[in-house]
């Protein structure tokens, strides 16, 4: 699954599974636009890491809910890199609160970024995923969006309208020859599950048949899959990385 010469751009790749995602990417010979919002330390830090492993990558801030930003970080990878081939729409943001106590501030502000954000970088790069020889559009969904979750009305939902929205790309990309595909991740060892309480965790843990929570390296195998040649016949799919939950 060589991805030489191929340009990825991954949003909210300076921490987490984004930055996972750069990294495997990179490291499999991708040129790797490192999308950031406000964190640029973190995100030059992971465009090092690429170029010490021997990658070529480079750092882009844009707010993925503002299209003219995502559209202006667009212009700076056709500079550096030329048209992008893959596009992964992985920037996304949790506000959790159930739902008697999230506010209308709480349900736009998730919806802007996980869903408004998908729309903008699709918008933005979709001419250079129809014309690249195996353009690949790759959305970062969750098990939540399969389950829901208490307290998460609001990210279940951007995560679950990313079902239609892959299928409805993968229907118009078709005639092009190029993909659009979505994985779906379960419970991942990152910062924010860190943030859970220990005994939310071991109630989750007792869910995954696997009994293990997901690695960022089991995330990012699958996507650089998704991006590479060898998936040219899959496309409009969900693909669950999750251990074997039920949905």
């Amino acid at each position: 699954m060589n991805l030489e010469n191929q340009t990825c751009v991954v949003t909210g790749s300076s921490r987490g599974i984004g930055r996972g995602i750069a990294k495997d990417l990179g490291a499999h010979g991708a040129n790797v636009v490192v999308n950031y919002r406000s964190s640029e330390a973190e995100a030059r830090a992971v465009v090092e890491d690429i170029r010490e492993s021997g990658g070529t990558a480079i750092a882009a801030q844009a707010d993925v809910a503002k299209l003219d930003e995502v559209r202006a970080m667009r212009e700076k990878v056709a500079d550096e890199f030329g048209p992008a081939d893959v596009l992964v729409n992985n920037a996304g943001i949790t506000i959790d609160k159930k739902f008697e106590n999230m506010t209308c501030d709480d349900w736009e502000t998730v919806i802007d970024v996980n869903l408004g954000g998908v729309f903008n970088g699709t918008k933005a790069f979709y001419d250079d995923i129809c014309d690249a020889e195996h353009g690949r559009l790759i959305n970062i969904s969750s098990v939540v969006g399969q389950q829901g979750n208490i307290g998460q009305a609001n990210y279940a939902t951007t995560k679950s309208g990313l079902f239609g929205f892959t299928r409805t790309l993968a229907l118009e990309l078709a005639h092009t020859g190029s993909t659009a595909n979505c994985v779906a991740p379960g419970f991942v060892k990152t910062d924010m599950l860190e943030e859970v309480p220990e005994r939310v965790q071991e109630k989750i843990l007792r869910e995954i048949p696997l009994d293990r929570f997901a690695r960022v390296e089991d995330i990012a195998g699958i996507v650089r899959f998704v991006a590479s040649e060898e998936s040219s016949y899959m496309t409009g799919q969900v693909l669950g990385v999750n251990g074997g939950m039920e949905w």
